[in-house]
């Protein structure tokens, strides 16, 4: 069986947010670290462009936006499961509600400037810069509209009063009784807020939110050791991407397996990848493609949040 490599750095929130998913899984992974900004060429040579963070590599599949990451985690390894039976479609919804609403308010209150003097701090101010300059890149062109501080401001207490009311009335300890992919994706925001002091508060104010938050962080990371780029390559170019899955469906669209196609995300990071479409299911796209440095690769895109049209 191949390793579970995540190319990945520490202070990204969705890689945060991945990291968990293999704590609660009990996994042993590979540590890839990649720069926070473009360019990132040995990423690149495995995904074709694709700029967001994390990926999960197995062997010559690639796996892009944590949604889907999250699913094919569950096939590596079913129990503890992140879709509760009978709560598939609540904790996914919800999932997918926490990583663009949620996700985006902090953003808005990280980036604010009395944040951003404490959180880059010690960094030069060229390096500040470039950061703030990648990071419009990738807000800009798709769907995610960037919210005002004050905004995200005036509408915070309501995300959290209603977190705070939901946890104080579970009877379990997580989101909708057991844990779920729901509580990985609303935590990861919140751990992001609570890096520096500035934006701390805003979850501290809320005691529920608060014990909660670390109790989802206590499943920690899984058992983790590093890995170079080079080699995470390597063992792509030596690999066969795994057998496509027997899935049933037709595109609504009529894209069918054998065309040359672009994907992209839709919200943000909208750089789209080329490739062969080899596959078009319910949840998950998957391009081959072909590197001189990863080899022939399949990378796997899911449905929702994606975009597809003809090259």
């Amino acid at each position: 069986m191949s390793e579970l490599i995540l190319h990945h750095y520490p202070t990204s929130p969705f890689a945060e947010k991945a990291r968990l998913l293999l704590g609660f899984k009990g996994l042993s992974w590979r540590s890839v670290h990649i720069s926070p900004v473009m360019p990132k060429p040995d990423l690149t040579a495995l995904t074709g462009g694709y700029r967001k963070t994390p990926v999960l590599q197995i062997g010559a599949d690639i796996y892009c936006d944590t949604a889907l990451i999250a699913r094919r985690l569950e096939q590596e390894k079913a129990q503890p499961s992140f879709f509760p039976e009978g709560q598939e479609m609540i904790a996914a919804s919800f999932a997918a509600w926490a990583d663009s609403v949620v996700f985006q308010h902090a953003v808005s209150l990280v980036f604010q400037p009395e944040s951003v003097a404490v959180r880059f701090g010690k960094l030069p101010p060229e390096a500040i810069k470039a950061f703030l300059a990648d990071r419009a890149g990738l807000f800009s062109g798709g769907s995610a509209t960037r919210l005002s501080a004050e905004q995200a401001k005036h509408n915070w207490p309501t995300l959290m009063a209603r977190l705070e009311q939901q946890l104080q009335r579970e009877d379990g300890d997580f989101l909708f009784g057991e844990p779920s992919v729901a509580d990985f994706a609303m935590a990861h925001p919140l751990w992001f807020l609570k890096a520096t002091h500035v934006t701390a508060p805003l979850v501290d104010a809320y005691p529920a939110v608060s014990a909660w938050l670390g109790r989802v962080l206590g499943f920690g990371h899984g058992a983790a050791s590093e890995m170079s780029s080079e080699e995470a390559l390597e063992i792509a170019r030596s690999s066969t991407p795994a057998a496509l899955p027997d899935e049933e469906f037709t595109d609504p669209n009529g894209f069918v397996g054998g065309q040359q196609v672009l994907i992209a995300a839709t919200d943000y990071g909208v750089d789209p990848v080329a490739g062969e479409l080899v596959f078009a299911g319910r949840e998950e796209l998957i391009l081959r493609r072909e590197d001189e440095r990863g080899g022939v690769v399949h990378v796997h895109f899911p449905r929702f949040g994606f975009r597809i049209e003809k090259r």
